[in-house]
């Protein structure tokens, strides 16, 4: 059972690593002292015991392990990609392919998902898959009632409602198959069983179609001969229940948005690799202020038309001076209200949560923007397991955790696209006036551009040679890129607040010592560091896009960046590290 738990937990998050902490609270309740040799043990047999399977790998990573399956090898997979592949074709009035696609996808459940399996997570991944399977059944109902069938739909809707019976979807069909095959008081009468039943059980009325149906058939009006009711939502609130193609939740697009041509060529071509039937992941990083979000949420727009079931949007707060990080639990709340969970219907674990969440997403065209997230573990479980879903994350950090994900680093803007986005803002105030050193000045950087721009509009009695002369050095440029709401300095130290000490006093040494490009030899000499720490140190920086590395073992640090080092206090003089004039 415990194998069985273990292998039921890996293909939840098939082609996604599983923590050794999740695997343990997944397989025990109380777990001993030896529950991770216990795991080690289990997963050595799972091993052994796929060798034979076709292409299946369970891979060892940092954090625990991934399970690797070729496309097409999970049946849960191949129901939610023919579901998706159904409403496709429904959409496009193929009806016809699409009660053939949703058939043959409702054919393949056996029995109840992971029967017999009571972890935590299978547990509410089961549950959502049956809901996927109920919501297919009635959409397949009401294409087959479509298709003309009638009384031979009758016994098997009856005896889909009785085991069902708070489901208006299965109910409206089942009163619609038998006031068609000439039994309207047998229709009437189910409807009465639904009304009292919900009313005696939960309080409730029937929703708003099943009411309309009743009124049809009640007066044997024409439309109810030849129409069928669109699909109801149950009584109940269901997470996993299919949303109106109109949830979006994307913030606004910038009206003055430019440049970036290979980076949304780039996007493009993420976007429309069909995968395998596997979600896309685009990880977006780069330093702070250099339109990360920007550039995600500009694409997610241009591709809404491409993901009709819902475009979501959450800001992890990863850095931001307004608030902690949000926590994969919080986060997945967000994203779970969204798509109509009730707040006190959630289930407390993360566990659960994601599940549930995957469970939503799978066998569905869906959009997701996770932005400014703080490090691979926090969006981890807000990933898609399967289906068409394209995630867009974007993070001032290199996410190397985050597996099987295309990365989109982020640098400055090409000196041309810098001039335009400036004149874009600034408007008749820069008309005719080159601007070639005062962008470069700027770092070509985004929000530097912005606030400039916006402060030279902002002064009728100032030039373009006004903004240059206040960009010329590394103080008055660090006090001229700040409005009463936006301050540069402010946003790039974001990302000093997460180097550890050491690295943050070695960044700051760095950014005061003139030299353009450091090499490890020089920096060691300077620093009386040994190689290997240096090495270590300019991984630090890199990951955390806080410098660029020209050549390989070289570092160097954007101005921007160096500026902002100038405003970080001075560690205590016993720790600092020094660098000559000869580094």
């Amino acid at each position: 059972m415990r194998r069985r738990r273990l292998l039921a937990v890996l293909l939840l998050n098939a082609g996604h690593a599983v923590s050794m902490d999740v695997l343990v609270d997944e397989l025990w309740q109380d777990p001993p002292a030896s529950a991770r040799h216990q795991v080690h043990n289990a997963i050595r047999d799972l091993r052994a015991a796929l060798a034979g399977s076709g292409g299946a790998g369970l891979i060892t990573v940092d954090v625990g392990y991934r399970l690797d399956v070729p496309a097409g090898a999970v049946d849960a997979h191949r129901f939610t990609e023919g579901v998706r592949a159904a409403r496709a074709a429904r959409r496009e009035g193929r009806d016809a392919e699409a009660l053939r696609l949703l058939q043959a996808a409702a054919d393949l459940w056996r029995g109840d998902a992971f029967a017999g399996i009571d972890c935590p997570m299978v547990t509410a991944a089961a549950a959502g898959l049956e809901e996927q399977r109920l919501t297919a059944v009635e959409e397949l109902m009401e294409l087959r009632l479509a298709a003309g069938e009638t009384g031979s739909l009758v016994a098997e809707l009856s005896a889909l409602t009785a085991r069902h019976p708070l489901r208006d979807a299965l109910r409206g069909s089942l009163m619609l198959a038998l006031y068609r095959s000439g039994r309207q008081a047998d229709a009437l009468a189910v409807y009465d069983e639904g009304r009292r039943l919900l009313a005696d059980e939960l309080g409730l009325e029937p929703g708003p179609r099943l009411r309309h149906l009743h009124a049809e058939i009640l007066a044997d009006a024409p439309r109810a001969q030849r129409r069928t009711p669109a699909p109801a939502p149950p009584a109940t609130v269901r997470p996993a229940a299919p949303r109106p193609a109109r949830d979006n939740y994307l913030p606004r697009d910038l009206p003055d948005f430019t440049g970036r041509a290979a980076e949304l060529a780039r996007l493009d071509r993420a976007a429309g690799d069909p995968g395998g039937g596997l979600p896309r992941t685009v990880v977006i990083d780069g330093m702070g202020g250099i339109g990360k979000t920007a550039l995600a949420v500009h694409f997610a727009h241009r591709r809404t038309p491409d993901h009709p079931d819902g475009q979501f949007y959450v800001d992890l707060h990863g850095f931001s001076t307004a608030r902690a990080p949000l926590s994969p639990e919080e986060a997945l709340g967000v994203l779970l209200r969204s798509v109509g969970a009730a707040p006190d219907g959630l289930p407390a674990g993360l566990a659960e949560r994601s599940a549930i969440w995957r469970s939503h997403l799978a066998g569905r065209s869906a959009l997701l923007v996770l932005d400014n997230a703080a490090d691979a573990a926090q969006v981890a479980p807000l990933l898609p397991g399967t289906g068409d879903t394209l995630t867009l994350i974007t993070t001032r950090r290199k996410l190397t955790a985050t597996d099987g994900a295309l990365s989109l680093p982020l640098g400055a803007l090409a000196p041309a696209e810098a001039e335009t986005l400036f004149r874009r803002i600034a408007g008749d105030a820069c008309a005719g006036a080159p601007l070639n050193r005062t962008v470069a000045l700027c770092g070509h950087h985004p929000l530097a551009l912005r606030i400039a721009a916006t402060r030279l509009r902002d002064r009728p009695s100032w030039t373009v040679p006004d903004v240059t002369a206040r960009l010329r050095t590394s103080g008055s440029r660090a006090a001229f890129l700040r409005t009463a709401d936006r301050d540069l300095m402010s946003v790039l130290a974001l990302s000093y607040d997460h180097l550890p000490r050491e690295a943050l006093e070695f960044t700051r040494a760095l950014a005061l010592h003139p030299a353009p490009v450091h090499d490890i030899p020089q920096t060691c000499a300077a620093t009386g560091l040994a190689p290997a720490a240096v090495e270590c140190l300019f991984d630090t920086l890199l990951d955390h896009n806080l410098a660029d590395e020209p050549d390989p073992a070289h570092l160097a640090i954007p101005q921007l960046l160096q500026d902002c080092a100038h405003t970080l206090p001075a560690p205590p003089r016993d720790t600092a590290p020094r660098l000559s004039a000869v580094a």
